[in-house]
């Protein structure tokens, strides 16, 4: 796949949008911050976050220095609000462990808090200029349809990272604009409801094109509807705690009006499981709140 491989990179040195983690000097802790806030956030939504959470905190120290608390009510209204812990108990680990800086090897960075094998190859990857294979939803539709001729990718498996390295140049700094690319063209143009195949530079090398686009199924993971669910509860309730930090809230106030009492309290007590929230003589407050 040389010439797939040449086309898409060409592409990408004049179609790369101008991300802040793209830009020389941002550096491992911005760019492992701006890659747990990625997961499952679009990019227009991440950007002023991620400028105020590198003011607010600059270093891995700056942040394990502050209390869970104040992470959590910077996340502020990005969603999946455990990946502002794990971010919190990472920094905790690279302060303790490697001494402030972030780790470029894999196996390290896999040992961290809330970092998995997208993220750590990313940090290394991008950060570092390391050779790894980087696969994200994006990238594994590329290969989907580009190498494997189908419509949508299956489950995420081990496959996704074998065929991106069977692909990948050998060359470490091609290696990473490679990465980066199928990325990209993931996000901007074959994307998952409406590609835009005429505007594909790597149309000739499509198997799914050669195939005359075949229907061949969608297997991703649906999420729940989010309008009425317990995440929509969960969501108020945390955003009631943030609103009062760093006071606590009196636990019978926690949205009190919610329209389903069961689901209520449902809400309040996975935010309690999941380190989110801490109850004490009925009252409700964000984690080690002073």
């Amino acid at each position: 796949m040389p010439e797939l491989v040449a086309t898409l990179s060409g592409w990408y040195a004049h179609a790369a949008r101008d991300l802040p983690w793209r830009r020389l000097g941002f550096g491992a802790w911005g760019t492992l911050v701006s890659e747990f806030m990625l997961q499952q956030t679009p990019v227009n939504r991440v950007i002023p976050h991620l400028r105020a959470w590198l003011e607010r905190w600059p270093t891995p120290a700056a942040l394990a220095a502050s209390a869970p608390a104040d992470a959590v009510h910077q996340w502020a209204n990005l969603g999946y609000p455990r990946r502002a812990l794990w971010l919190h108990r990472a920094a905790g680990e690279i302060t303790e462990r490697h001494g402030g800086v972030v780790p470029r090897d894999v196996d390290a960075l896999l040992a961290l808090t809330g970092i998995g094998d997208y993220t750590a190859r990313a940090v290394a990857v991008f950060a570092y200029g390391e050779r790894h294979p980087v696969v994200d939803t994006n990238t594994r539709r590329v290969l989907a349809r580009a190498l494997g001729g189908r419509s949508q990718p299956g489950p995420p498996s081990r496959r996704d990272l074998d065929a991106m390295s069977e692909i990948l140049p050998e060359d470490t700094a091609a290696s990473a604009v490679f990465n980066a690319a199928a990325m990209e063209l993931g996000a901007t143009v074959c994307t998952a409801r409406r590609p835009r195949c005429g505007e594909c530079p790597i149309t000739a090398q499509c198997a799914w094109r050669a195939a005359g686009y075949p229907e061949t199924g969608d297997l991703r993971r649906r999420q729940a509807r989010y309008e009425g669910s317990d995440r929509q509860a969960r969501g108020a309730a945390l955003r009631m705690l943030r609103e009062a930090a760093p006071s606590a809230v009196a636990l019978d106030a926690v949205i009190a009006d919610w329209p389903d009492a069961a689901q209520r309290d449902r809400a309040i007590h996975s935010l309690i499981a999941d380190g989110l929230a801490e109850a004490s003589a009925g009252f409700l407050r964000l984690p080690g709140a002073a």
